[in-house]
């Protein structure tokens, strides 16, 4: 079985940030669905991910929100951001460096991104809210 928009999105995007110095200067390999345990910092993992349909004329076609976290456990903001921004970098407008199978990669935007203190005070946390649009190939 194939994977759906999604799933293939996600694949994708994960590749791309694997091999992005700007983003493994920061966090190395550590690009998840979940963080192995124990858990070692920083690392991204993959948040919410929601596609739409929006199908055209003739093209089967989906827009997908999706996050993509980061988490630190230093005491300053600056290590979060840093990883926001490099996600950022390597995804925004940059369509041709994400390689997908059996779907085209029409538009890849970073809508924003937000750095928060986590909960326990120990380090921080940035959700990177990205929007793309596919159509099956």
């Amino acid at each position: 079985m194939s994977n759906g928009f999604a799933l293939e999105l996600q694949k994708g995007v994960r590749a791309t940030l694997a091999v992005n110095s700007g983003v493994t200067n920061l966090v190395s390999v550590r690009i998840n669905g979940e963080p192995p345990t124990p858990v070692t910092y920083p690392f991204i993992r993959f948040g919410n991910i929601t596609p739409s349909a929006d199908d055209t004329d003739g093209n089967i076609g989906a827009e997908v929100s999706f996050e993509i976290e980061a988490f630190t456990q230093t005491t300053g903001r600056v290590e979060a951001t840093q990883i926001a921004e490099a996600i950022r970098s390597a995804l925004h407008r940059n369509e041709s460096s994400v390689t997908l199978t059996g779907f085209h990669l029409i538009e890849l935007r970073c809508e924003n991104y937000v750095v928060t203190r986590n909960a326990d005070e120990r380090g921080h946390s940035a959700s990177v809210i990205l929007t793309a649009m596919l159509e099956t190939a």
